[in-house]
């Protein structure tokens, strides 16, 4: 049965449209609202300007819109523009900065995690069990995101150095300047609206963030990801030593919001331990061991199972205000089962919660530092790596994104992503986790403040933006988990793979301006004839070409010999790509022998021999040897 049909029967066929619009809200829970119908009753409708918007389609009536229950703030409709414009960058590697290049399953991607985010669409849509991220909590001191809707990618290569500045800068935002809110809800909206096209099904995603913008976040996540989703605000204690002011509260507390990506997700029990387990004993050598006693009252008013129980000795016990949990016959089950027992004195009835029938424990709303960490000993773990320096100032504790993880319910091979990454404690957090998990940490590289101890720290190490000080942390923390010789960990992803976002191998043909002279004209389409960067390498080329055919970038990739060519064969070799500048009949030919599903090849090596061309491409889109799941191999020339 379908989750949306119902389990009822009514005598009626499946309604259609309620089945489609389930659906339609799985895919988009932002277009869902609530509107008064003709007798001023509150309904839930749909916002068909709203899910023209998410489609890419943009009217003046979505920007009139009255009389509507959500959340709006100015510069929301831009947020949804620049949802839809896809990004033209790259990603490219960077062997020498990486561990296990060619091996790990890992990635660290320096960059704006808008355009990474982008960038991640095609490979991992629908492919993460997990994000964590802690984002700036706008305290007007840490904002450094851009908020140039149309430029964000020229604005991140200027900020990183990679281009030559024309002015624009990344801000901080503060409170004086009037939208302080807005920037901040502008930055992080596009960015989580793409957050959840990453997770399966079965997915979930963690967010920490403290009071200044609880409220905010809270809402608008159940605009991205839908109400129904959310699970739970977690509390956690991040300190315990409380600050030397009388005369304010002293904050010892963030929050992380839990959401779903859908209803296929189930919440996972904590491990248990001896503390959990002490209350538990075995005072009348009961045969089934360990129990404690459990409550028998119900929580809520039911008249229905208020009744007076009769004891052995012909006694009754009187029920308590709200009735029993149980009916009279299945209690009656019960008390023969031995599972309830009457009491020494016969005036009450005990159940007993058997330790055997545990399965884990329970997790709470409250995470406490003594079990899942606090800054503190995140900060002594920093210590521990980078011999008593500490070059992060807001680390969080792989105990607490291990306690994520385990509600998760995370196995091996899955995928964990955190698109703040700052120092990478949930890369730390997965060496250290006895499941074999794979992540994916995004991290902009910021300027270390050597004005501040952490930037100085970092400084004296030689270590000039977080990104360099994730780098330092994966590397070391690698190092120090091999060296813990625990069980199973030798064989155990240590490594990561260093990707760097930067401007595209490809140059695109840019429309010229209606200025612009015939001699400039045929100048620029000279330019474009050959659009392949002469400075990629062959190795820059294969990432850009990987991601954007969705392809991971962590796919096994083996250079091949082929009739005198150095092809890369991509995976189990269904993907070959050839890149260099000549091609011939010959080669055709061995690629059709291996029989990928798929062949690519730069358009430049033809050099200009339409014929060849033109027969290859015949070739591959007839070709069809017998072999079976041997349909067809798709030739594409870039």
């Amino acid at each position: 049965m379908d989750k949306h049909t119902p389990n009822t029967l009514d005598g009626a066929s499946m309604a259609i449209s309620e089945q489609r619009k389930q659906e339609l809200k799985q895919l988009f829970p932002g277009v869902f609202t609530e509107t008064r119908n003709d007798a001023g009753e509150l309904v839930e409708t749909i916002d068909f300007e709203r899910l023209k918007a998410e489609l890419g389609q943009f009217s003046e009536i979505y920007d009139n819109r009255r009389e509507r229950y959500g959340m709006d703030w100015p510069g929301k409709r831009d947020s949804l523009r620049l949802i839809q414009q896809p990004s033209h960058a790259t990603l490219k590697p960077c062997r020498e900065e990486s561990v296990n290049f060619d091996s790990t399953e890992n990635l660290f991607i320096e960059g704006d995690n808008l355009e990474v985010l982008k960038l991640l669409q095609k490979s991992y849509y629908g492919q993460v069990k997990m994000i964590y991220i802690d984002p700036p909590y706008n305290t007007g001191k840490e904002f450094i995101y851009p908020d140039n809707f149309s430029e964000s990618l020229d604005t991140y290569l200027q900020y990183a150095g990679l281009k030559d500045s024309q002015g624009r800068t990344f801000s901080t935002n503060t409170a004086n300047e009037g939208r302080f809110h807005t920037k901040w809800l502008n930055m992080m909206f596009p960015r989580l609206y793409l957050a959840r096209n990453l997770l399966r099904d079965d997915g979930v995603i963690f967010i920490s963030i403290d009071d200044n913008e609880v409220e905010n976040l809270r809402r608008m996540c159940d605009e991205v990801f839908g109400e129904e989703n959310f699970i739970a605000n977690i509390v956690w204690q991040h300190s315990v030593q409380p600050k030397g002011y009388t005369n304010i509260f002293s904050v010892h507390h963030n929050h992380i919001l839990l959401y779903r990506r859908s209803e296929e997700f189930d919440v996972s029990p904590l491990e248990r331990t001896d503390t959990d387990n002490r209350s538990y004993s075995n005072p009348d050598g009961d045969p089934k061991g360990e129990w404690r006693a459990g409550d028998v009252r119900n929580a809520l008013y039911r008249p229905n199972l208020i009744y007076s129980i009769q004891t052995p000795s012909g006694g009754f016990i009187e029920p308590p205000a709200n009735g029993w949990r149980w009916s009279k016959n299945t209690l009656q089950r019960k008390i023969e089962t031995g599972e309830v027992i009457f009491s020494a004195d016969e005036s009450r009835i005990v159940r007993k919660i058997y330790l055997a029938d545990q399965d884990g424990r329970a997790p709470e709303t409250i995470w406490l530092g003594a079990k899942a960490g606090t800054t503190r000993d995140a900060s002594r773990e920093l210590k521990e790596l980078f011999d008593g320096a500490v070059p992060f100032d807001t680390p969080k504790p792989t105990k607490l994104i291990s306690q994520m993880i385990q509600v998760a319910g995370m196995k091996d091979g899955d995928i964990c992503v955190d698109f703040f990454s700052g120092s990478g404690s949930l890369g730390h957090a997965a060496y250290r986790h006895e499941r074999n998990i794979n992540f994916i940490l995004v991290q902009l590289p910021e300027k270390v403040d050597e004005s501040l101890p952490h930037g100085k720290a970092a400084a004296e190490m030689g270590l000039e933006t977080i990104s360099e000080v994730c780098i330092q942390r994966l590397a070391r923390s690698a190092i120090k988990v091999r060296s813990e010789d625990r069980l199973g960990f030798d064989r155990k992803d240590l490594g990561f793979k260093v990707l760097k976002l930067d401007e595209s191998n490809f140059k695109p043909w840019r429309a010229p301006d209606k200025s612009i002279s015939d001699a400039e004209l045929l100048q620029q389409m000279e330019l474009s004839v050959d659009h392949v960067d002469p400075n990629a390498s062959q190795e820059d080329l294969l990432y850009e070409l990987l991601l954007k055919a969705g392809v991971k970038p962590t796919e096994k990739i083996e250079v091949v010999s082929l009739a005198g060519h150095q092809v890369f064969a991509v995976g189990e070799g269904h993907l070959l790509v050839h890149l260099d500048n000549q091609i011939d009949q010959g080669l055709i030919d061995a690629v059709l022998q291996q029989a990928p599903s798929q062949f690519i090849c730069l358009d430049k090596a033809f050099h200009g021999n339409d014929q060849l061309k033109t027969n290859a491409v015949r070739t591959f889109a007839n070709f069809n040897d017998g072999k079976v799941g041997i349909e067809r191999i798709d030739f594409k020339t870039v």
